[in-house]
């Protein structure tokens, strides 16, 4: 089995954030999504790639952006197309949210989208597909050939953890604590070809890999692989699927901010003939499990020998490392957010800032709201360190 790969000339830049629509005054999900693509056929009706699409729930709408050469580009991009909805939704009091788990909402009060392959997913998965009331970013980033694709994809799976620990923002799960940073990763993580990629040696394993799949019946198409990282032939890029939503428009950028600087440094590295991390499966998969239940107060293994770092840390020298390959690209900044969600606190953390203040899952609802619309962080509570 061949899987072409259309090569990318550099490490360009796609973004899809997943968004919840939410009633102003319940705070509850609101089923619009089939009425606000239809609002806009602007930017939901191009055939090929909208910038507006329906996600599985009627609760959700995600907004894509088109091949982005920069961060700032791809966040430009993402904030017109944002500022549209809003002008549909406003007058119908609704608001946009991005958080892994609506706080206050259950999956089955939700009404599943229209079209086929919703169905289809829900009639193979079941109880597994039914559930996913999740939202999430994900950052595709350019691949100049496809013999560079499966060793990049192994080395970003050390950072995981990382990821998903920057990122996390599902405390909640039904109205209530799930003691986790993350509870999306556990419930996305359910579906059976989801979670860390397999390791595999060269581009041709993959291919052999999927073939496999293909012919166990395991899934029907290459889509059906929802690895935290996964090659995208098609585009011709890696896809990191691992982050959590991201409430804010800055936290989107650090993303891919970080994405495109560890994918551009590992270019050059293997240009100039190194090799590329590539961590064991056991150990890719037990730090992900302590950044979705610890977050950014995770402790990661670091070698076969079982050595552990904090990750924030980690993240502080990664940060270092990445700066000289950030400042090329233009996204020093955003990727600067980084040490400051280390300081003032990932999204899971501001969330339960609220509830420790004495507030409820409302006001975390009205906080993601007006984190969202560039209101207020919370920061100010001095959760992170």
């Amino acid at each position: 089995m061949g899987i072409a790969f259309t090569s990318s000339e550099r490490a360009t830049l796609g973004v899809e954030w997943e968004l919840q629509l939410v009633d102003r005054r319940s705070r509850h999900l609101r089923q619009e999504a089939p009425k606000l693509l239809s609002e806009l056929p602007e930017l939901s009706s191009d055939a090929a790639s909208p910038p507006l699409r329906h996600e599985l729930m009627q609760s959700q709408v995600e907004v894509v952006t088109g091949i982005c050469e920069t961060v700032e580009e791809a966040k430009s991009d993402l904030g017109r197309n944002i500022d549209r909805m809003r002008e549909v939704l406003t007058p119908w009091g609704t608001t946009l949210t991005c958080s892994g788990t609506h706080p206050i909402d259950d999956w089955r009060d939700q009404e599943l989208s229209p079209g086929k392959r919703y169905g289809e997913l829900v009639e193979q998965m079941q109880w597994l597909a039914r559930r996913i009331l999740t939202c999430g970013v994900h950052v595709h980033v350019g691949v100049r050939s496809q013999e560079k694709a499966i060793p990049m994809v192994n080395a970003l799976a050390k950072y995981l953890p990382h990821f998903l620990a920057l990122s996390a923002s599902s405390p909640f799960w039904g109205g209530h604590d799930t003691g986790l940073a993350s509870a999306r990763s556990v419930v996305f993580g359910a579906l059976p070809t989801s979670g860390p990629p397999p390791n595999l040696p060269h581009w041709t394993a993959f291919e052999e890999y999927l073939e496999t799949l293909l012919r166990a019946g395991t899934i029907a198409s290459i889509k059906e692989v929802w690895w935290d990282i996964r090659p995208h032939p098609d585009f011709g890029t890696i896809e990191i699927r691992m982050f959590d939503g991201i409430p804010t428009l800055r936290e989107v950028g650090m993303a891919a901010a970080l994405s495109q600087s560890l994918v551009e440094l590992f270019d050059r590295q293997l240009d100039r003939g190194y090799g590329l991390p590539s961590p064991p499966s056991w150990l890719v998969k037990d730090n992900k499990w302590r950044a979705t239940r610890y977050g950014l107060d995770a402790r990661v293994i670091t070698d076969a020998h079982g050595t552990t770092v904090p990750i924030r840390d980690d993240l502080y020298e990664l940060v270092r490392e990445l700066k000289p390959v950030a400042t090329r690209l233009g996204c020093a900044e955003d990727l600067d957010l980084v040490s400051e969600t280390l300081d003032k606190g990932a999204s899971y953390e501001r969330q339960r800032a609220v509830i420790a203040g004495g507030g409820s899952l409302d006001d975390v609802v009205d906080m993601l709201a007006a984190e969202l619309h560039g209101g207020p962080t919370y920061a100010e509570v001095g959760v992170g360190g």
